[in-house]
């Protein structure tokens, strides 16, 4: 029996999206490309004519009031008209900016990472090694706050009694791990296929908040977003994070971003919980959620390691906020967690966001990311819309 994957507006869209500021990007066949669009009202708006890409559109000052007055733009059909491919596709809504990505930021997945560099990337010691591990681990990571003089002094204690790790580090220690999840334009969207790559056989979704930041520094907005993992590559050594990380189809981001304006502040997006639910072909089905108040480290602080005048970001940037979902739900057997399987339905949501939703396949199997910088540009080009960049 064939798998229903369709969407409806009424899944993706976040609960008040009457009131929300959502940009994003579509792929139309109107108008023969990739278009920055806002949704108002179900219906997909043009904001070619402001800006032709998404880096130039939230990289203009007072964006959300000027898009919260504008009127008269084209209407390139309905949000159900881009999910069903009637009027086109959407895409992920970026497309110059940077794809980082902010790790071990909180203390499960702290854990988590722990456990992995203990195991050697075998999920079947996961188990044993978590039993000896959390009952200390766990308590002392609770609640501490990274970088702090409390966060110093579980260091010494964690170190006298052998239990230091590079994760540990990055997680509490001063330096957050910032890393680059995908290259500009390589992130998939709502409704796509999302890629494990064909020799992890110990993998799972990572449900994140993905801030929007302008060039210097300013954070306009959020999405959601997927940092698929491959728990056993990294696991085998951190040096092996790009392996674990960038693949093809591996970073899923959407549906769309919200605009902070008075009623969706930084201070609304710290009290959001991110929640996940796994269905998969086999009746399979795990859920969980992540609070944004049990994160060590603050958004700003995040950015601030991100951005900064040692490293800068000219197109702007997004940044996944890491999460504290590592599911250990067993699934092929005993003791060995979860992993993911072919068809398995990921969905990854919160109120003031709507849901990001995407299938499982190998990335062997996914669509090829073949439309990048260069193809965008070619693009504009034909469309005579080089000088809206």
């Amino acid at each position: 029996m064939a798998v229903d994957r369709s969407l409806k507006s009424g899944d993706i869209l976040p609960e008040d999206a009457a009131e929300a500021i959502l940009v994003g990007r579509v792929w139309s066949e109107t108008a023969g490309g990739p278009c920055p669009v806002l949704v108002r009202a179900g219906r997909v708006l043009d904001l070619t004519s402001i800006s032709a890409t998404s880096a130039g559109l939230l990289e203009m000052d007072g964006i959300a009031t000027r898009l919260a007055q504008a009127s008269d733009l084209p209407d390139l059909g309905s949000v159900d008209d881009f999910l069903s491919g009637k009027s086109g596709r959407l895409l992920a809504p970026i497309d110059l900016q940077a794809v980082k990505a902010a790790g071990v930021t909180f203390a499960d997945s702290m854990l988590e990472r722990v456990i992995e560099e203990q195991a050697k990337g075998d999920s079947g010691r996961a188990q044993a090694i978590r039993g000896q591990l959390a009952p200390v681990l766990g308590d002392s990571l609770r609640g501490v706050v990274a970088g702090s003089e409390q966060a110093a002094k579980v260091k010494g204690l964690l170190q006298e009694m052998g239990l230091w790790s590079q994760y540990l580090e990055v997680g509490i220690g001063p330096d957050a791990e910032i890393f680059t999840k995908a290259q500009p334009m390589a992130s998939v969207a709502c409704g796509d296929m999302v890629g494990i790559h064909p020799i992890s056989q110990w993998n799972n979704p990572e449900p994140e908040i993905v801030l929007a930041v302008r060039s210097n520094g300013t954070i306009v907005g959020a999405t959601l977003g997927n940092d698929v993992n491959l728990r056993d590559v990294e696991g085998r050594s951190a040096l092996l994070l790009g392996k674990a990380k960038d693949n093809n189809a591996s970073c899923a981001i959407g549906p769309f971003i919200r605009l902070f304006d008075e009623r969706f502040t930084i201070d609304v997006l710290r009290k959001v919980r991110v929640a996940l639910v796994v269905r998969g072909e086999d009746g399979f089905e795990m859920t969980g959620e992540s609070p944004m108040k049990a994160i060590s480290r603050t958004p700003e602080n995040l950015v601030a390691q991100l951005r900064n005048r040692n490293h800068q970001y000219p197109d702007g940037a997004v940044l996944f906020l890491g999460t504290m979902f590592a599911p250990v739900k067993d699934r092929r057997g005993a003791g060995l967690g979860f992993t993911h399987e072919v068809g398995d339905r990921v969905e990854i949501s919160t109120p003031k966001l709507g849901r990001l939703v995407n299938w499982v396949d190998r990335t062997d199997a996914c669509p090829e990311w073949t439309f990048g910088t260069r193809a965008l540009f070619a693009n504009l080009a034909r469309r005579g819309l080089l000088d809206q960049v």
